[in-house]
């Protein structure tokens, strides 16, 4: 044997033991699931790293050329070589594409541990090969069939010995080298052409239609004669009764040594579609970012007084989505995405009482106080770190359970990953530059193809997650016309901060995109324009005091680029209620308007004022006193109060049964305008009381998989691997106990004491069992530094610290050999 193959590692555990520790720590950074928790050693991170759920998921994040890389060493010989992969995936003739990427991506799948060895001797992890290699059951997305080995094991030798002979190979003694001589013959171009010249028409083209996959096909039991041709020279080979297969080395043959018909080493380009001018891109996502709060705000005043009730099951019943999508003038969908927004951001939860309803938080009136362009940045921040998916809203689970708005089953791990890359992508074109959709899914796809299909025959999770990201970017106004604006770029991150510094967190990110967002908003307008018919528009964004007190005083008709309010008695005696006068409301509307007050209007608060309060509703269960007994005459002779079960007390006083709220309403519908008062007989000024969900925090997102180890992290593990490692793997003095692989080395008390005195006084380290307090067994490499008092202090290189432990926990010592 030569020193090269000597030398060369004979298991995953020695290739990870011969890397350097950057080296260790980029696998740990790439596959973060095998540092939950930290191996013990290298042995086990190397078991670890061929388990089916860690390979699986190392095999979902690579991309189309690795995933192929990885396909086609899952069909070749194992260990194969470096010239032998590059076949596969260059063909004969070879690419210049692939022959300049494979390198690189040979490099990255060894680096993740999902191939090791050298280049002369490559083998792709067991575990990798069993998912990737081709079978019955699981077809190879390389349309490759089995080997002839494996495609002949059922087959009687005299069948194999007619095969060989009728292919023009002299017969062997052995099935197993007929076989060799079948598969050296389909390896050998020249002899495949020469054998594929006498084949009839029709058998070419039976090969031509298997060659790119599905290799099997159906035959009857009297086959034709083109099918007879192939079948006795091995070119088909049966595997069931009425199902023949081509053999992997001729599929390999016929399409020129290539295991796929269209490798992809280059990612394919995000082309340009329409380019803008950068402002006005800008410009039309701050007008739709202005128009994503007035929704959201919008929504939260629908629900400002106690929004709809929470299923049994969790989240919004289909009518309340069906009534806030009305009440918001919006599709459903759509109206589901500003819900689930407005939840993301913590300005919307369940109050958690015994009748479960949504309502604001009190974030949200501290939000409402924030200046415009800081509610937007909350929002956006929101959107783009969070899990729960709106999109998936009316569809139905993996048990067929509908998927509600605010309910369980919304959370899809992979949706801020990627949010953030479509917007990459996005960012990498110039400014202004919006590209057709259709590219980014398709460079989506390429970055990550291997995805479990669906059930129903729809797109791929990640690719409709990419399709809901482009048009929410648009509606929240990160993006507009299509391409990514100024504060887009800014909350990615892809845009530099003014003095340079490198951005460091989304706090920082956010900030930025706010500030360049800020001087985009349009001003918020100080008047309206009173008319003649009962209206007033408003041109433009309100002050917020001046539309809280005009969504008090008047009901809002149409919007768009200006509102129309229209005042009516109702609106009118609504403002009354909230504690306003006649006067107050005629100043008001003297002072915020830019055109005369009409004298329809100045007439129709007039009218209300001088009968709001004529009629006062106190407690008795409920009463109703009027000094004007003609009014209460009326009302006890009107049919319709009859629900109310009024009954006079005095010329002056009615009582009802009802409370005083019932009665207030009961009147108003029969056109009254009763005023509510206190128990002492003062006007009560009903002002309608916002109702708020105890203190709540946002939902955090659902991480996809374990955490990304951090640099202190990653450094400490390492170190840590390395010195169990050690422990496991340094050999021991002899004569001694030898204690079997993975076993704890066990001697006596007095042994053990003996043994680490003595190391204290040579200052050598030994080899220990330790047990802790959890009943966790570990080995650990100490150099004992005192022992006294049932404790042995010494300096522990597995934790790479001075440690002290109790003697009667370490289960024996061993000494470690000289070298």
């Amino acid at each position: 044997m030569s020193p090269e193959a000597s030398s060369a590692p004979r298991s995953l555990a020695e290739a990870l033991r011969a890397r350097d520790d950057a080296s260790l720590a980029a696998l740990l950074r790439d596959r973060p699931d095998l540092v939950a928790p930290v191996p013990t050693d290298l042995t086990q991170l190397a078991t670890r790293a061929g388990t089916r759920a860690s390979v699986l998921r190392a095999l979902e994040h690579l991309d189309r050329f690795a995933l192929q890389t990885a396909q086609a060493l899952a069909v070749a010989p194992d260990p194969a070589t470096y010239d032998t992969l590059h076949g596969l995936m260059s063909g004969d003739d070879g690419d210049p594409a692939v022959t300049e990427a494979l390198p690189a991506t040979v490099a990255a799948l060894r680096r993740q541990a999902l191939i090791w060895g050298d280049d002369d001797r490559l083998h792709l992890v067991r575990t990798a090969r069993e998912l990737l290699a081709p079978s019955a059951q699981h077809p190879s997305p390389t349309g490759l069939g089995p080997t002839v080995r494996e495609a002949t094991s059922g087959m009687s030798p005299g069948r194999v010995q007619q095969i060989v002979n009728t292919a023009g190979l002299p017969s062997t003694h052995d099935p197993v080298s007929a076989v060799a001589a079948l598969t050296a013959l389909f390896t050998d171009r020249k002899r495949m052409d020469a054998l594929l010249a006498g084949a009839p028409e029709a058998a070419r083209e039976v090969l031509t239609r298997l060659m790119w996959g599905p290799p099997y096909g159906q035959v009857t039991a009297e086959p034709a004669a083109h099918l007879r041709w192939l079948l006795d020279r091995g070119l088909l080979l049966p595997t069931a009764p009425g199902t023949v297969v081509l053999p992997r080395e001729v599929a390999l043959h016929l399409r020129g040594g290539r295991a796929h018909r269209v490798p992809e080493p280059v990612p394919p380009a995000v082309e340009p579609s329409v380019a803008h001018d950068p402002r006005t891109v800008d410009a039309t996502a701050a007008g739709q970012a202005y128009t994503a709060l007035a929704t959201v705000e919008e929504l939260l005043k629908h629900w400002d007084q106690g929004g709809p009730a929470v299923l049994r099951a969790g989240g919004l019943s289909v009518r309340d989505l069906k009534r806030t999508a009305v009440a918001l003038d919006a599709p459903e969908p759509l109206a589901a995405f500003w819900i689930e927004l407005a939840y993301a951001a913590g300005l919307l939860a369940s109050d958690g009482a015994a009748d479960e309803r949504y309502a604001p938080t009190p974030a949200y009136d501290t939000w409402l106080e924030r200046p415009v362009a800081e509610r937007w940045g909350r929002l956006a921040a929101a959107w783009l770190a969070a899990t729960r998916t709106a999109g998936l809203i009316g569809g139905r689970d993996i048990k067929d359970r509908a998927l509600s708005a605010l309910g369980p089953g919304l959370d899809r791990s992979a949706a801020p990953e990627v949010r953030h890359r479509v917007l990459t992508l996005l960012a990498d074109l110039p400014a202004g530059v919006a590209p057709a959709p259709e590219a980014v899914l398709t460079r989506l796809t390429w970055e990550r193809p291997l995805r479990t299909p669906q059930r129903d025959g729809t797109e791929d999770l990640r690719v409709r997650l990419a399709r809901w990201t482009l048009s929410e970017a648009e509606l929240l106004g990160v993006t507009g016309r299509g391409a990514l604006s100024g504060h887009g770029r800014a909350l990615l991150g892809a845009a530099p901060e003014p003095d340079d510094t490198p951005l460091s967190s989304v706090e920082q990110h956010t900030a930025i995109a706010v500030g360049l967002l800020a001087p985009l908003l349009p001003e918020p307008l100080d008047h309206v324009l009173l008319q003649a018919d009962l209206t007033a528009v408003a041109p433009g964004p309100l002050l917020r005091p001046l539309a809280e007190m005009l969504g008090v005083l008047a009901d809002v008709e149409s919007k768009g680029g200006a509102t129309v309010y229209r005042f009516t008695p109702a609106s009118v005696r609504r403002a009354l209620d909230a504690g306003q006068t006649a006067a107050d409301l005629h100043a008001f509307l003297a002072q915020h308007s830019r055109t005369p007050v009409p004298q329809p209007l100045t007439y129709l608060i007039d009218d209300v004022a001088r009968r709001h309060g004529h009629l006062r509703v106190g407690i008795a269960s409920a009463y109703v006193r009027c000094d004007d007994d003609s009014v209460l005459n009326e009302i006890i002779a009107d049919k319709r109060a009859a629900a109310l079960r009024l009954r006079r007390l005095a010329p002056t006083v009615l009582a009802a049964p009802c409370d005083p709220a019932t009665l207030l309403e009961g009147l108003r519908s029969l056109g009254y305008a009763p005023a509510a008062e206190s128990a002492q007989g003062d006007v009560l000024i009903t002002r309608a009381d916002a109702r708020r969900t105890p203190p709540r925090t946002a939902p955090e997102p659902v991480p996809e998989g374990p955490p990304a180890p951090d640099s202190v992290l990653l450094t400490a593990a390492v170190r840590a691997i390395r010195a169990g490692d050690l422990a496991a793997t340094t050999p021991l003095k002899a004569p001694g106990p030898q204690p079997a692989g993975g076993e704890l080395p066990r001697t006596s008390p007095a042994d053990t004491l003996a043994t680490m005195q003595a190391a204290v006084m040579t200052g050598e380290a030994v080899w220990i069992g330790y047990v802790n307090a959890d009943g966790a067994a570990s080995q650990r490499v100490v150099a004992p530094i005192r022992v006294e008092g049932g404790f042995v202090t010494a300096y522990d290189h597995t934790a790479d610290q001075v440690r002290t432990y109790p003697l009667h926990r370490i289960t024996g010592v061993a000494e470690l050999a000289e070298d």
